[in-house]
């Protein structure tokens, strides 16, 4: 329902610029995006989906691997061709992570821009489209406080921390997001609670390095204590972790999981590879000894769990031998979701020099092989829940009428959907798992 204004606010409403956000790359961006929305509206300018209506088309790009770089040049180079742009009736802001990597470079290479803002000055989104548009609109709190989130409303991420210092060998995060920082509780708490204000029945827990949240804060609060206090808080909202590094599997962490039924019994770890030579050379611990052992002694911990990694195949220096260790373990370990990545070289890591470089062609191919042996575990553990019954999360409804969410096992956007006969979005329903087509489930 739009708020009641009076005609000098929807004057201002009327004359404020419209600005399109395009965010690219993962949910992280997306909370940073919405971040930057939130100041916006409340300094009165106007939003849109549509880039050709915008009068300021803010590109959040992504940066983290060349693909991602592309895509992100793509979507610059897209939003330079429109109409307006061309004609100098609309903008380009170049936001988030290409900036924060590339500094000066960029603004030398992308002349279509007519602003740049890295990662660590996104708070000053407001001052950049004042000065770009000459827009002077106080705040007002008739108008709306935050654009529509992009997301499904039933869900949305919060940010935990920001930064990394882990300074893995093949990552540009570092170097993009600067250190490690953890946000206070009290900021954490006031994000989850406007986002379930505004409609979300699930949070999904986001950052570089979940694990390491309150390591840098005063007392002894860490990821555990935390989950706890969210998931006590708000009892009808589910909580789920993701990017959870494995020294963050802590016995506390896993405690609450199990004791605490809002909070998904998922864990999310990137191991990354499980040959320690390979992974002493991305700067990593652990090996495929290590790992296993921490794989039983989640399960121990809370049944059921429902565990998901990310793999990197064709690492520099990387064997035949290695990569059939890395296949045998997917297919030995009782995963869920197994996530593939070829190694991507990228300019400023160290891996970037590292010897034993392969070709393009090896790396797609390993990687396409290790998915293979992936979905061949994979796809057969999510059958084994036909049978079971299940919350789902209704999430909405397709063209065709037919009703879909998600069940605790299932993260938003990589772990395919539950088709649902019953409730409507928003709902918790309870189904049985009747069948399933590779990782998607159908309930009834």
């Amino acid at each position: 329902m739009e708020p009641i204004i009076s005609a000098d606010t929807a004057a201002v409403r009327a004359l404020a610029p419209a600005v399109c956000f395009v965010t690219m790359g993962c949910a992280k961006n997306e909370v940073d995006s919405q971040a930057m929305g939130r100041d916006l509206a409340a300094a009165g300018f106007r939003f849109t989906d549509d880039p050709s209506a915008a009068d300021v088309i803010v590109v959040n790009t992504c940066s983290f691997i060349q693909s991602a770089t592309e895509e992100s040049l793509d979507a610059i180079f897209e939003a330079a061709s429109l109409p307006r742009v061309e004609a100098g009736d609309a903008a380009i802001v170049v936001a988030g992570c290409m900036p924060a990597r590339f500094g000066d470079d960029l603004a030398a290479e992308l002349t279509e821009a007519a602003a740049f803002v890295p990662c660590s000055r996104e708070d000053d989104i407001v001052a950049v489209l004042v000065g770009i548009t000459g827009f002077r609109a106080d705040a007002d709190d008739s108008l709306p406080a935050r654009p529509d989130r992009a997301e499904s409303p039933v869900f949305a991420y919060v940010k935990i921390s920001d930064g990394c210092d882990r300074f893995c060998s093949y990552c540009t995060i570092p170097h993009i997001r600067g250190r490690y920082h953890s946000f206070p509780f009290e900021t954490v708490r006031a994000d989850v609670e406007r986002e379930v204000a505004a409609g979300a029945r699930e949070i999904v827990l986001i950052a570089q390095d979940t694990g390491r949240w309150g390591a840098d804060l005063p007392g002894s609060r860490d990821l555990a204590w935390l989950v706890d206090a969210l998931a006590d808080a708000f009892p009808a909202t589910w909580f789920r972790v993701m990017y959870l590094q494995p020294e963050g599997v802590t016995d506390r962490l896993l405690r609450v999981m199990a004791e605490r039924e809002n909070v998904c019994p998922y864990l999310d770890i990137p191991l990354q590879h499980v040959s320690a030579p390979v992974l002493r050379a991305m700067n990593r611990a652990g090996d495929a000894e290590k790992f296993h052992g921490l794989i039983e002694r989640i399960r121990a911990a809370v049944p059921g769990i429902t565990l998901r990694t990310t793999l990197i195949a064709g690492f520099p220096g990387e064997t035949e031998e290695e990569f059939e260790a890395l296949c045998d373990f997917v297919a030995e370990e009782p995963f869920d979701y197994v996530g593939v990545f070829p190694y991507s070289r990228e300019e400023g890591t160290a891996a970037y020099d590292l010897d034993g470089q392969l070709d393009e062609d090896e790396k797609m191919e390993r990687a396409q092989a290790l998915r293979d042996v992936a979905d061949t575990c994979c796809t057969p553990r999510v059958a084994a829940r036909i049978g079971r019954t299940m919350a789902v999360l209704v999430e909405g409804v397709e063209e065709d009428g037919q009703r879909f969410g998600r069940a605790q096992c299932q993260a938003p956007e990589v772990d395919g959907v539950t088709y649902v006969d019953c409730g409507e979005p928003g709902d918790i329903v309870e189904v049985t798992i009747a069948d399933t087509l590779l990782y998607e489930m159908e309930g009834e």
